[in-house]
């Protein structure tokens, strides 16, 4: 029988998805050179970027969006103390009597009222104890109640930037599996969502990638997606184990522990879902290398208990019970 089937378009929807899984955006000469992880188990890269000025790659709106609330709160407290401090210095610099209703003497004391009246006039409080006095000392009032006004706005918009930037609070198993699936095997990852807001229409693609010498006669890293049994789930309320079984045609056949330690494999995980609650699509990723693999073994049952509500225990997510 004849072959009538036609060859794909090179615009087609699956004719660029192995282009675009070829290296990931690392660069495979890059990879084969790198003994280390690539994509970190939080999502970020393991990527140094070495012969710019500091200043170049800053971004420091990316930055006090994206770090942590503690470290958010700090630097607004420190360029608060150094805007106050900047500003008292700048206030004895004009004297003694730049601030009328003073009655410090030393110079401790005439710092501790300047840092003060800094404060009042950057908050636009004025009690009206001090008071600015002379043309130097009233311009820097009026720098400074300018300055206050722009901090406020500036730190009401990052934190309602913050509290409104989705996030696909996703939690990965600490290990993947290797356990029996069907009639062979199937390599398995469990994940849950932590938030209480709904995630629909959730795609996962996962990537093999291990150092092949048969590619050019030395150790090339390759790339290959792994074919899933089920790649999109449409609810997600409870947990997902994902699994690409092994079979003969897998990439995966024929590796053991050892031979996925000797090649340097490592398994990324890209997870797209839409957020019902800000209605964006957010991302999560994750990867495991070989040492967080483990062979003959399966999870744990995460469901507990029974009753009227589906129940499940979060805390058994990365439980392994050897086979």
């Amino acid at each position: 029988m004849s072959d009538t089937s036609k060859p794909e378009a090179p615009g087609s929807s699956s004719a660029p998805r192995t282009q675009d899984l070829k290296d990931l955006g690392f660069g495979s000469r890059v990879l084969e050179r790198s003994q280390s992880r690539f994509l970190n188990r939080d999502g970020t890269f393991n990527v140094v970027r070495l012969g710019l000025p500091w200043w170049r790659s800053l971004n420091l709106y990316h930055t006090l969006v994206s770090c942590r609330w503690p470290t958010f709160y700090g630097l607004l407290a420190l360029a608060y103390l150094v805007t106050n401090l900047a500003f008292a210095l700048a206030y004895l610099a004009c004297g003694p009597g730049a601030l009328a209703g003073s009655t410090s003497i030393t110079l401790p004391e005439r710092f501790f009222d300047a840092f003060f009246f800094s404060v009042q006039t950057l908050a636009t409080i004025g009690y009206g104890a001090l008071s600015p006095r002379g043309l130097a000392a009233n311009v820097l009032v009026a720098v400074e109640a300018l300055m206050g006004l722009l901090g406020v706005a500036l730190a009401t918009g990052l934190s309602f930037a913050r509290f409104a930037r989705p996030q696909a609070r996703i939690r990965f198993a600490d290990k993947a599996v290797v356990a029996p699936y069907g009639e062979g095997t199937g390599f398995m990852f469990r994940l849950v969502n932590e938030q209480s807001a709904q995630l629909v229409d959730v795609d996962a693609t996962v990537v093999f990638s291990f150092l092949d010498p048969a590619l050019t006669g030395r150790a090339a890293r390759k790339f290959v997606p792994l074919e899933l049994e089920r790649s999109r789930v449409v609810f997600f309320p409870l947990h997902w184990t994902v699994v690409h079984p092994i079979t003969a045609q897998s990439p995966l056949a024929g590796f053991d522990a050892e031979s996925l330690s000797r090649s340097q494999a490592e398994v990324f995980i890209l997870l797209t879902a839409f957020d019902e609650a800000s209605s964006q699509t957010v991302h999560a990723r994750t990867s495991y290398r070989t040492e967080e693999i483990v062979f003959g073994a399966r999870y744990r049952d995460i469901f507990v208990g029974s009753g009227d509500q589906a129940t499940i225990d979060i805390s058994r997510l990365g439980e392994v019970v050897p086979i």
